[in-house]
């Protein structure tokens, strides 16, 4: 399927959604984070949307305008999807995030979709993994991250699911925004859920710049070298990162 908003005839599948399923929809999310800690709630909904969608995991992933660092996942598998893609610098939620628009994988084993990240593809099929659906998180001019839904069968969403999907991106959305907002609010320093990630991106720009000075590249060879030698090595980017970092690989012997 073409990437852009599925179902077409102007607007999105939910804005045609009934209204009892609508409100049964909202009461789900609300009750899958009631009482949470606003930590937790961007997980809880990825793991709401696996009971609620028919898909078999979720994970969001914020973008740094280089690559995507993931932050959340409902399980190991969507964390390896999730990863994967911000090695490689490809892929659907790339891609997602690229358009501002949906992109809809409904089989990597085949084409057209194996033939458009024919490695992504590759890695997704050895995990297990056939379809793939990418939801821009943000607004309608700028994509701050995706919600990505991964199934183990092929063939594309439902109307159904089409049509929840993207309540429930909108709703990661708010989450993202109200969570940092009481992060940047508190004066007792709340560690904000935005930390983690933080730490491993700083990690990452540390490593790209050794590298760079190793090889006398720029930082988008850096990070290119980086991401291929985690590919190859069948690490993660960020595992590589603190190689370079504690002096266990270099570039330039």
């Amino acid at each position: 399927m073409e990437p852009g908003r599925p179902g077409g005839g102007g607007g999105r599948p939910s804005d045609r959604l009934d209204p009892e399923d609508r409100k049964r929809f909202g009461r789900a999310l609300a009750e899958a984070v009631a009482g949470a800690d606003p930590v937790a709630v961007p997980e809880l909904l990825c793991r709401a949307c696996v009971e609620i969608l028919d898909v078999t995991g979720a994970s969001v992933s914020l973008s740094d305008g280089a690559a995507g660092i993931l932050w959340w996942s409902s399980d190991e598998t969507a964390g390896r999807l999730a990863e994967t893609q911000y090695s490689l610098g490809d892929g659907p939620c790339r891609r997602a995030i690229e358009l501002v628009a949906p992109v809809m994988a409904s089989d990597l084993s085949a084409a057209p979709d194996a033939e458009r990240w024919p490695v992504f593809a590759e890695r997704a099929v050895e995990l297990g993994v056939r379809a793939v659906f990418s939801l821009p998180l943000g607004t309608d001019a700028v994509a701050v991250g995706t919600l990505d839904l991964y199934r183990r069968e092929p063939g594309p969403l439902s109307g159904r699911d089409q049509a929840l999907a993207f309540p429930a991106s909108d709703a990661i959305t708010y989450a993202l925004t109200r969570v940092e907002s009481a992060a940047a609010e508190d004066d007792d320093g709340f560690a904000s859920w935005l930390d983690a990630a933080e730490d491993d991106r700083e990690e990452i720009n540390r490593a790209t710049g050794m590298v760079m000075v190793q090889l006398g590249v720029d930082a988008q060879h850096a990070l290119a070298r980086l991401r291929a030698y985690a590919f190859a090595e069948g690490r993660t980017v960020s595992d590589v990162a603190l190689g370079v970092l504690a002096g266990e690989v270099r570039f330039d012997d």
